[in-house]
């Protein structure tokens, strides 16, 4: 069940062993909670910066060594308080920082799809953009990729756009 005044959580990259891998936060009070785990202060840091650390549990024991990215609303993704981690792909250091996260108040896993649904209730893109970013990533081709890409670039919800300005005229003029 969506609860839009949670703090959500989620594996952002393939889970599996990989150098790397990213886990998404976003909800109003993501930067606070996560700098209580972060070697390095980032209620204060701008938006759209990085910062190298390390991440530990609330008891101080380190996790790994990270890089935090922080997104301030309304200019993130979902339009709330973001933070990327960025961690080594071990699949147990995952666990352990997503398992550490989900152990805060008001934190949970997000559903799929629950980051693109706070986008769209938070008007950062339109129900057309939200299934493009789905149908990219679920693109099994080159041609379903670029047909993907090119919605979500300008496509379909440009035209949409154009198309009901053209209808509120036209309703003008009849009126």
């Amino acid at each position: 069940m969506y609860l839009l005044n949670d703090n959500i959580v989620a594996l952002s990259t393939p889970a599996g062993q990989s150098a790397l891998a990213v886990i998404r936060v976003s909800g109003e009070a993501v930067i606070l909670e996560i700098d209580k785990l972060f070697s390095k202060d980032i209620v204060n840091a701008k938006g759209y910066s990085m910062h190298y650390g390390f991440i530990s549990t609330v008891k101080n024991e380190a996790l790994d060594e990270v890089i935090i990215s922080v997104f301030r609303n309304p200019n993130s993704f979902t339009g709330e308080n973001m933070v990327e981690i960025s961690c080594h792909g071990s699949p147990v250091g995952v666990n352990l920082i997503i398992q550490e996260l989900i152990s805060l108040p008001n934190f949970r896993l997000a559903e799929p799809g629950e980051f693109s649904l706070r986008a769209f209730q938070n008007k950062k893109m339109d129900l057309v953009k939200a299934e493009s970013i789905a149908d990219l990533i679920h693109s099994e081709s080159e041609s379903a990729h670029k047909v993907a890409i090119h919605q979500l670039k300008e496509g379909f919800s440009s035209k949409l756009k154009n198309l009901r300005q053209e209808l509120v005229d036209f309703a003008a003029l009849l009126e």
